[in-house]
């Protein structure tokens, strides 16, 4: 078989084994994916075989330490560390997409399949991997294992080097310097240039009258000690000319110094706020069942004092920094971002989200919103607030599954509190919990007690509650339509099926006390089965 048959079949059998696929995305989200929820266990794993690692190496260095520790760093410790290595080398790209990618173009264009081409590109694939800084400090931990050669000892600090990789404050500074990397590395070249051009003007002058600067090395040691103004004092300019250069270097060391802390104070100003919404996506990310805010509205403030008092979790998104600050002021969880931008949204994990809602006093922005929404997740539930009438139909077209209109709401609400003023305001009270009765939903989950049980049969009473009407979801055109019936006050014969939605009206701790047998005769009516 030739070696390019070989590499093709291969190719196209990982393209289509999903146990392999599955395989490299757990090994790359536990080694690279900060939102992984196994990354952190894996990460103090990691930190501990390092400090374990480091602390038996340094007390190796004056005595004998015991067989089992030395097993334990050379071959468990070492061992892992190679794994880690292999491992970064392999999730680092796919080399079955090369191949397969060049097997095409040479379908297409009828011509030979390139193997010196396909597998030089996947070894300097490799190789850019191999020679990346963290790679060259995954290497270099490694060989302070080969115990015959004491030099390689020193290779240890690397051991040290690599908890860059596990600790997220770490990243995150170094990533805020590497922003700056051209004024740093500007700022490196002046320290350079003035460091060797003092270093050589006081060798010049005291080499014959100072014993303590006898080489250029002596002269540079003192040029770096003095401008930046540490000032040991085991080197003094002993002539007239040495003493002016160190006045002239001591003031230049302190114009470095403010020039350095101005680039590094600038670079976390910038970074700190992203730094801050990459913890906040972190840790909403880790929760279920949370809402989505789009635009920081009057109505959204509302909506958030009410989710807020209910104890649910939200995130609110606005483009606005100034209403961001006024919700972080509040406690909380909100980042400054373009709901209508991809970007919004590429960090959150929508199989959490219970629903989205967007109510920003723009229709147009709130369609490009469902739009944007409906792009990342076809299933999520999404609530959109509409002003214009004429709006109405581009929501829906943009996906939105309910549309709320204030004041349409607002009219209708003012020409019934007329009719009907105590009616309105019991409702009123209801809707807005200032009473302890609440009206509330309960879906009838399969596999629950309400299942196929006549509404005769439950007795609701007995629990405290009143039963207003019953919602059946219809399922037409092979689930792309869903069509709802509402069944107000239905009798007793009516029979309850899996996902109908129970409106209900009662004390808040009924319901609560009602929702919880309902899921638990669920869950255990599911494990019975099993």
């Amino acid at each position: 078989m030739k070696l390019s048959t070989f590499l093709v079949n291969l190719a196209f059998h990982l393209e289509g084994s999903q146990k392999y696929k599955k395989i490299k995305l757990f090994f790359k989200n536990l080694l690279e994916n900060d939102d992984y929820k196994y990354k952190k266990y894996f990460d103090y794993f990691m930190i501990f075989l390092i400090l374990s690692s480091v602390a038996i190496i340094i007390e190796e260095v004056k005595t004998p330490i015991n067989k089992w520790l030395y097993y334990y760093d050379i071959y468990f410790v070492t061992g892992i560390f190679l794994v880690e290595y292999l491992l970064r080398m392999w999730v680092y790209n796919d080399s079955r997409k090369i191949i397969i990618e060049e097997f095409e173009n040479s379908i297409f264009l009828e011509k030979e399949f390139d193997t010196k081409k396909v597998l030089k590109e996947i070894i300097k694939k490799k190789i850019e991997y191999v020679t990346s800084p963290l790679a060259i400090i995954d290497l270099l931990a490694i060989l302070p294992s080969y115990r015959e050669l004491r030099i390689l000892r020193v290779f240890v600090l690397f051991r040290v080097f690599k908890l860059l990789r596990y600790s997220q404050n770490i990243t995150h500074f170094l990533q805020v310097l590497a922003s700056k990397k051209l004024e740093l590395f500007t700022l490196l070249l002046l320290v350079t240039f003035v460091v060797l051009i003092s270093g050589i003007s006081i060798y010049v002058f005291e080499e014959q009258q100072n014993p303590n600067i006898s080489t250029l090395f002596d002269a540079f040691y003192w040029s770096l000690v003095t401008i930046s103004t540490v000032g040991y004092g085991d080197i003094t300019p002993q002539t007239k000319e040495g003493r002016a250069i160190t006045l002239i270097i001591i003031l230049t060391g302190i114009g470095l110094i403010s020039f350095a802390t101005s680039i590094i104070v600038s670079a976390f100003n910038e970074k700190m706020d992203e730094v801050k919404e990459n913890r906040i996506i972190q840790n909403i990310n880790k929760l279920n069942n949370f809402y989505i805010i789009c635009g920081y509205t009057h109505m959204a403030e509302l909506l958030a004092n009410r989710l807020k008092r209910e104890k649910k979790f939200f995130i609110i998104l606005d483009i606005k920094k100034e209403k961001i600050e006024k919700a972080l002021s509040k406690g909380y969880l909100a980042i400054t971002a373009d709901a209508t931008k991809k970007e919004a949204f590429k960090r959150i994990d929508f199989k959490r989200v219970k629903a989205v809602v967007t109510l920003t006093e723009k229709d147009m922005h709130n369609i490009f919103i469902c739009l944007n929404v409906r792009s990342f997740s076809k299933d999520v539930f999404l609530i959109s607030r509409t002003i214009d009438k004429n709006s109405y139909k581009k929501l829906k077209l943009a996906g939105a599954d309910y549309l709320i209109s204030p004041y349409e709401t607002a009219g209708i609400f003012g020409a019934k509190i007329i009719e009907q003023p105590i009616a309105i305001e019991a409702i009123n009270d209801i809707l807005t919990a200032k009473k302890n009765a609440l009206c509330d939903q309960v879906e009838v989950l399969k596999g629950s007690f309400l299942e196929n049980r006549r509404v005769g049969e439950i007795d609701l009473g007995k629990y405290k509650l009143i039963l207003l009407g019953v919602i059946r979801v219809k399922e037409e055109d092979f689930s792309i339509n869903l069509k709802k019936e509402f069944f107000f006050n239905p009798r007793a014969d009516f029979k309850l099926k899996a996902n109908d939605i129970l409106i209900i009206m009662g004390y808040n701790i009924s319901i609560n006390n009602f929702k919880t047998l309902v899921t638990e005769s669920s869950i255990k009516n599911a494990r019975k089965k099993r």
